[in-house]
């Protein structure tokens, strides 16, 4: 269906569809096991940065380098990891991932400088990139396509559980055992997933394997990332992550807490609840966003512009506010809104999927993901220069927040009917290949 389409039906069966089932499930869960303590390990810097940066001794600009440093390697790992997936499968990006996410962590807990820390952070980055589009990719591999959608948003459902865990767990065992402690401590779950993934992962289900391709070098390469980047619905996809995702990921990933400690007053436990809620709430709009756009793809636009509609009067009426501290029932609301923001940027992954056929899937969605974290980096780039520029005015630095927004929402419109047209010519083509396959 395409995105302005007026049918309300989720995506037909294909052939050759996987079976789905319990198995599927299984598999699947050790994939997003990986995925979720890599999230752990990116997320740990949102509790620790106060912390940070009194042991490192560096200001806001020093500080909000270890997450773009961090983002800039995980937004320019994307493409290739999505060929590495393409290529090599599931299990082995995982499983190269898991060992360099956990040794970033390990190194980062005995950091004793701050460019150690940043190596360590860059380390970490890179693993990180290797998981959300191999577990993307699994899913494709073990589930229908209809379940595509509903697939995609509970591994991002999973990931904000990690989230979690970093700011009720890690925050606790920061303050309670010590930096070193907290850190090497929280790398041993890293281990854990990786004797998981090598024991019981498969790339696919017994008959459902992907037809080989010959090696082709450069070629192939050029090939697939061309290839991918001309579907318009790659380029939307791209642009719906990168215009959703990053104002709940730079909250949540270095400037909230900072935010709602120094700019609004609050204690370091009354900031943890409001991070605590933006991920709650990140996952139950996950829920609901999954099953609508399952059920009614020509949703998934509105969905993402209400949120950036949404997300954008929030911020405006928060930094507005007379006297220049909003009152807990604002911050709350704002929390529960910017939660919707990593579930709106799941829907890029939508866009891209059926513009796109199974064996470039991986590159696609790693252009899609590189939207969010561009955006990501850009924004906690902006925000720590302005704090220092200003004299840590959160007012003006926030602001940056809205020129990115309205960037990506003007691509968006500029892309939609393109790529719905083009979605609506592949969905005609696949129709036509079912009535021709042989019984």
């Amino acid at each position: 269906m395409s995105a302005s389409s007026s049918s309300a039906s989720s995506p037909a069966a294909l052939p050759g569809d996987p079976p789905g089932g319990r198995r599927a499930v299984a598999v699947w869960s050790i994939g997003v096991a990986v995925y979720f303590v890599a999230v752990i390990f990116r997320t740990s810097l949102g509790v620790a940065g106060l912390d940070a940066a009194d042991r490192f001794h560096v200001g806001a600009s020093a500080l909000s380098t270890f997450s773009i440093l961090q983002l800039l390697v995980y937004a320019g790992m994307q493409i290739p990891v999505g060929l590495l997936v393409d290529r090599l499968g599931t299990k082995k990006v995982l499983a190269i991932g898991a060992v360099l996410f956990t040794a970033g962590q390990l190194g980062f807990a005995f950091s004793p400088s701050y460019g150690t820390a940043l190596a360590s952070r860059a380390l970490l980055g890179c693993g990180d990139a290797m998981t959300f589009i191999s577990v993307l990719r699994l899913g494709t591999r073990w589930f229908p396509v209809r379940r595509g959608p509903l697939v995609a948003q509970m591994a991002g459902l999973v990931g904000m559980a990690g989230n979690l865990v970093s700011t009720l767990v890690l925050a606790r065992l920061l303050h309670g055992v010590g930096w070193t402690a907290a850190f090497a401590g929280s790398a041993l779950a890293g281990a854990v997933v990786l004797v998981l993934l090598v024991l019981f992962l498969k790339d696919h289900p017994e008959g459902h394997e992907p037809e080989p391709m010959p090696h082709q070098g450069a070629v192939y390469v050029r090939r697939q990332i061309a290839a991918a980047w001309r579907e318009p619905g790659t380029r939307l996809g791209l642009w719906v992550h990168f215009t959703t995702q990053f104002p709940a990921m730079v909250f949540l990933l270095l400037w909230g807490l900072p935010f709602l400690v120094e700019a609004q007053g609050l204690s370091r436990a009354d900031a943890g609840e409001l991070l605590t809620l933006v991920v709650v709430s990140n996952m139950a709009v996950g829920l609901v966003y999954g099953q609508i756009v399952a059920r009614h793809h020509a949703a998934r636009l509105p969905l993402a512009l209400g949120t950036v509609a949404a997300t954008a009067t929030m911020w405006a009426v928060t930094l507005a506010y007379p006297g220049g501290r909003a009152p807990v029932w604002l911050l709350v609301v704002l929390c529960l809104v910017l939660g919707a923001c990593g579930p709106a940027s799941m829907i890029g992954f939508d866009f891209a999927r059926p513009a796109n056929p199974a064996e470039r899937q991986g590159t696609a969605s790693g252009i899609t993901n590189m939207g969010g974290f561009v955006a990501s980096m850009t924004t906690l780039f902006a925000v720590g220069v302005l704090l220092d520029a200003t004299g840590d005015d959160y007012r003006i630095a926030f602001s940056v927040v809205f020129v990115l927004q309205a960037l990506g929402v003007s691509q968006i419109l500029r892309l939609r009917t393109k790529a719905a047209r083009r979605e609506r010519e592949r969905l005609v083509a696949s129709r036509v290949e079912t009535v021709h396959v042989p019984a």
